[in-house]
C-alpha cells in the first residue's frame, strides 16, 4: 500500500482503490463517519490529525478519484504485533460491495510487512453489521476469531453500549 501507487480492486468494472490517508482526507473521512449514523463521530480535527500521524495504520477507498471509505487502526503499545482496527466506515453509495473487508484485509497484509500478526478490535453486541466484518476478514485472512468482554457500559458517560473485544489471530480459523 504505497501512497502514490494505490492498490486497485475492480467491482463490477469499477475500479476501487485502496492507499494511505493524508491530512486532507480528513474531513472527507470526519464526513463519512458522521453520516454512517452508526460510529461514535470524533472532531474533525480528530480525523486530520489521524490521517496524519497514524496514515500507516490506516486506510482509505477510492472510487473515482474520492474518498468513499475508511478504516482507522493503530499498534497497541503492549502488543505492537497487533492492529488496533478503531473505525470502519463506507459511504452509503458504496455500501454493499465489500470495501470495508477489502480495507481491513489490505490494511492487515500492508501492516503485516511491519510485523502485525494479529488484529484486535472493539464492538458493541447490538452491532451485528461490524460483528460480520470481522468475521468475514477474519475468513479471508485465515484467522481465528473470539471475543471477550472489554468495557463495560458503566465505563461511558452516555448510554453507550458495553464493548466487546473481538481478537483475530494466527491459529485455526473458525
Amino acid at each position: 500500500m504505497n501512497p502514490n501507487d494505490p492498490s486497485p480492486e475492480t467491482d463490477n468494472g469499477n475500479t476501487v482503490t485502496f492507499r494511505r490517508p493524508r491530512a486532507r482526507d480528513g474531513k472527507r473521512i470526519w464526513e463519512i463517519a458522521r453520516d454512517s449514523r452508526v460510529l461514535d463521530v470524533n472532531s474533525p480535527y480528530a480525523y486530520v490529525l489521524w490521517s496524519q500521524d497514524f496514515s500507516e495504520t490506516s486506510i482509505v477507498a477510492e472510487f473515482d478519484g474520492d474518498v468513499v471509505g475508511f478504516a482507522t487502526g493503530y499498534r497497541r503499545p503492549a502488543a505492537p504485533d497487533t492492529l488496533m482496527v478503531w473505525q470502519v466506515a463506507v459511504d452509503e453509495t458504496q455500501r454493499g460491495k465489500q470495501i470495508a473487508k477489502r480495507m481491513v484485509c489490505e490494511l492487515f497484509r500492508h501492516c503485516a510487512q511491519a510485523g502485525v500478526v494479529a488484529i484486535n478490535t472493539t464492538i458493541s453486541p447490538d452491532n451485528q453489521a461490524s460483528q460480520r466484518l470481522f468475521a468475514g476478514a477474519a475468513r479471508a485472512l485465515g484467522l481465528q476469531l473470539t471475543r471477550e468482554p472489554f468495557f463495560s457500559a458503566e465505563l461511558f458517560i452516555d448510554s453507550h453500549e458495553p464493548e466487546d473485544l473481538y481478537l483475530l489471530t494466527p491459529g485455526s480459523a473458525q
